[in-house]
């Protein structure tokens, strides 16, 4: 390949010039490229709930995720997240009553993430205090598992 040397039509005492050059060199922008692409795939799917819950396993079929629901998590110590937001102890109600309010007419579908060392009487209360502020589409999060039980 040709460094893009061109001698000049003056005369041989006179100095030569460079013509610059027209290239640009994509490799270093492709490798960076890729390494991005890379890091969002490999945390894209840690964005869609950042409170770490067990989840029980169960053999449902997935359902559709609709953009308007909340999500409720409960971890393995018992705190309660509202869309990844840890709620005050005994403060579901207000946080609630805030979020069916600012919601206007139907109020949102929920979606209740609660880890499996957890003792069932608290996920009831969970769901109670939904019931209670009105939030009555309520879906129960699982871990896929491929045997009966």
């Amino acid at each position: 390949m040709a460094m893009g040397l061109h001698a000049s039509s003056r005369g041989r005492g006179r100095s030569r010039r460079r013509a610059p050059m027209a290239e640009i060199n994509v490799t270093p922008f492709v490798d960076v490229m890729l390494v991005l692409l890379i890091i969002f795939m490999v945390t894209a799917p840690l964005l869609a709930s950042g409170v770490p819950v067990e989840l029980p396993e169960s053999r449902a079929n997935s359902l559709d995720q609709d953009p308007d629901q909340i999500t409720i998590s409960v971890d393995r110590a018992g705190f309660i997240y509202l869309n990844d937001v840890q709620v005050e102890d005994g403060g579901l109600a207000i946080a609630l009553d805030s979020v069916a309010a600012s919601g206007g007419g139907t109020p949102p579908d929920v979606v209740l993430r609660a880890d499996t060392a957890l003792d069932y009487g608290r996920v009831m209360a969970v769901m109670g205090e939904l019931n209670r502020a009105g939030f009555n589409t309520i879906s129960l999060v699982t871990s896929g598992s491929s045997e009966a039980p």
